[in-house]
């Protein structure tokens, strides 16, 4: 016990450094992210010469960003949160690589393998979250998770902006306009992913463990996608929370990848463009905090329910906006992103809470898995329904989409049953 004493002293001073430094990593990474989401869906449609593809660039680095969760996730059980991060941003600076080569050969199949890796600074960005919990109070879970999202705000509302300068950077080059926000991506990707190697130091999953009275098999470390999900849907907390990050997730996504298609139908230009989405982003982000707090101190249940809500009217404002209403669409994707906080901050919380210790990391990385994999399936449908029934169309089928989830977070809340997640 006495040997454990000063590591255990240690472990509120190194949460707030983890906090730190995944915070500044997010900012670095955010960027990088947003900057090739907000013209990818155009590169892709300018390589294809129709927007009825327009949406593949985000289903695939939507669908990259799931299926990189699992061998990220088992990096971390084994390895610890730092090494997981490290591949995942590696794995997108290939990917904004690969881009810029497509781009330069016209590719659409290359471009959408270059989108799939690039998914992977998706993957790091989301398993930042679930490592700012490992050494956090179980009362403050929320809140700590929550940090580390509102950290994105920085970068993931500059990125976007800087389409205009970043494409004229590559058209300097001699390359296609945008395919210049790639080659700014792939640098950050790469200070990102060396910023963790050297600052994420000690790893927090580690220590959590050493810390903790469990015993870590190796077995456990090495939970199948199955057995996680069967952890995550034994509670009803477990199947809230998992609900709660594949419903906001996928609407947000659907909606989300194709409004710049639908404002340049009105035609707004790049910039215009830019700032619509970084309104979006700001929704996601900015209040990150306060929806943390909220999870905290009113419930997880509430939380998710008051995002089913918002979500709701955010689809209606949305949809009933012309293509020249870049302002109202503008409201309405702040909203989108509003309610994908409440949603993602509680149900990702929810989900942590409800799997023992020892395959939280790899329940984690399924239940993120479960999220992309839905969200590249809506992607990958909305360009097909914004064809045959226009964004208004789009907006309405996002919106029986949010019915289940509006539904069974209330029964959560007005018949809690046992538990505490209020």
């Amino acid at each position: 016990m006495s040997e454990s004493l000063p590591v255990l002293l240690r472990a509120p001073a190194v949460q707030r450094r983890t906090l730190l430094v995944l915070s500044a990593s997010q900012v670095i990474g955010g960027v990088g992210q947003a900057i090739g989401i907000a013209v990818g869906s155009l590169l892709a449609a300018q390589i294809a010469g129709t927007a009825a593809v327009a949406g593949l660039a985000s289903t695939s680095s939507v669908l990259g960003a799931a299926l990189l969760a699992v061998p990220v996730a088992r990096i971390m059980s084994s390895s610890g949160r730092r090494a997981g991060l490290i591949v995942g941003y590696v794995a997108a600076l290939l990917g904004a690589a690969v881009v810029v080569a497509a781009a330069f050969a016209d590719s659409l199949a290359l471009m959408l393998v270059g989108m799939f890796l690039f998914g992977g600074g998706t993957t790091a960005g989301f398993q930042a979250r679930f490592a700012a919990t490992d050494l956090a109070e179980p009362h403050r879970r929320g809140q700590a998770l929550s940090l580390v999202v509102w950290a994105t705000t920085i970068g993931a509302v500059l990125g976007p902006n800087l389409s205009q300068p970043s494409g004229a950077l590559g058209e300097a080059l001699g390359l296609a306009r945008l395919s210049g926000p790639f080659l700014i991506s792939a640098v950050l990707f790469a200070l990102a992913a060396l910023f963790v190697a050297v600052l994420l130091r000690p790893d927090p999953l580690l220590l959590s463990r050493e810390l903790s009275a469990e015993t870590w098999e190796p077995t456990a470390q090495r939970a199948s996608v199955r057995r996680s999900l069967s952890a995550i849907v034994s509670t009803p907390d477990g199947r809230l929370g998992l609900l709660a990050v594949v419903v906001s997730h996928s609407v947000m996504v659907a909606v989300m990848v194709l409004s710049p298609i639908h404002l340049g139908h009105g035609g707004a230009t790049l910039t215009v463009i830019g700032v619509v989405i970084s309104m979006h982003i700001a929704g996601m982000f900015a209040l990150s905090p306060l929806v943390g707090w909220l999870a905290d101190r009113v419930g997880r249940r509430r939380t998710v329910l008051v995002g089913a809500v918002v979500l709701a009217v955010a689809l209606a404002i949305a949809g009933t906006a012309p293509a020249d209403r870049s302002g109202q669409v503008a409201v309405g994707l702040f909203l989108l992103g509003l309610g994908w906080s409440f949603g993602l901050i509680a149900g990702s919380t929810l989900v942590t809470e409800s799997v023992p210790a020892a395959i939280r990391p790899q329940a984690q990385g399924a239940s993120d898995l479960t999220m992309g994999l839905c969200a590249a399936l809506a992607g990958a449908l909305a360009g097909p329904v914004l064809d045959l029934a226009g964004y208004a169309g789009l907006n309405l089928v996002a919106g029986v989409i949010v019915v289940p989830l509006f539904l069974v977070a209330l029964r959560a809340v007005v018949s809690p049953g046992r538990g505490t997640a209020g």
